[in-house]
């Protein structure tokens, strides 16, 4: 009976053993697959274009707030579909008297929205069906101006698997700062960063380190930058508002946006 009995755990114990080997070597294969779908860096070949000075004839935004006026660099090399977009939107009058309706004191004010909500006419149609476009040389540093993503579609293996496709649309959020005074951040930061050029440009220029290749950045603002920063450091209000975003204490608004060619005179 007790030979029956150490046989059973035995074979009990085998059992728990593979059963475990099994779970390790399905769950290693799962995350390796998952991770196919990241979008990865090569530090070696990446280039960041925002440090730069806009060149003669690059397409700009001039963007007049009740701030006043800034103007950013547009990117439709790296982010064609995403510029196209806006563009379009800003030509017809889109943004004319239109609100900020989100911020995040300081770190970053979201605008563009028809509503002081946030919310959009008639769900903004295609407006709001533009595929989300990353790329290794586009960083949120401070002044950046990046889409805000709309949807995410794909079932449940899509998004085990990263094979969901995201899309942005005609609202967008003006990059401030989040705190690099801290020595022991700046330092992890240094340490994860992967590139010490770009760790050296966010505590430099300041930026939003936690949007890198989560938002679709396509614009710099080269020009009035302090109006950039009195917009993020706007008060917010205490409590959110029906649509479950935190606007600022005082109504911004985007006055308009022209669309126009870099010049240096």
């Amino acid at each position: 009976m007790k030979i029956q009995k150490k046989r059973n755990l035995s074979k009990l114990g085998i059992f728990l053993v593979v059963a475990a080997l099994i779970s390790f070597i399905v769950f290693y294969v799962v995350v390796m697959v998952a991770n196919q779908g990241y979008t990865y860096v090569d530090v070696n070949t990446m280039e960041l274009v925002q440090l730069e000075e806009p060149e003669e004839g690059d397409p700009v935004a001039v963007i007049n707030t009740t701030y006043g006026e800034f103007r950013a660099v547009l990117y439709p090399e790296y982010a064609p579909q995403t510029v196209e977009n806006f563009i379009a939107l800003a030509k017809s009058g889109y943004y004319d008297d239109t609100y900020v309706f989100e911020q995040k004191q300081d770190v970053y004010a979201a605008a563009g929205a028809p509503y002081a909500d946030g919310s959009l006419e008639d769900g903004g149609g295609t407006n709001e069906r533009v595929p989300a476009e990353l790329h290794q040389n586009l960083w949120p540093f401070r002044g950046a101006l990046c889409v805000m993503n709309t949807a995410v579609e794909g079932g449940f293996f899509d998004r085990l698997f990263k094979n969901t496709q995201t899309f942005t649309g005609s609202r967008f959020m003006i990059l401030g700062s989040v705190d690099f005074s801290d020595e022991e951040f700046v330092t992890q930061f240094r340490e994860a960063s992967g590139s010490e050029e770009l760790a050296d440009a966010f505590i430099e220029r300041g930026g939003v380190p936690n949007f890198a290749q989560q938002m679709t950045i396509f614009a710099q603002t080269y020009e009035g930058i302090e109006v950039v920063e009195e917009i993020c450091a706007a008060a917010v209000q205490e409590a959110t508002n029906a649509a479950g975003y935190t606007p600022p204490a005082e109504e911004c608004k985007i006055i308009s946006i022209e669309i126009t060619e870099y010049s240096a005179e």
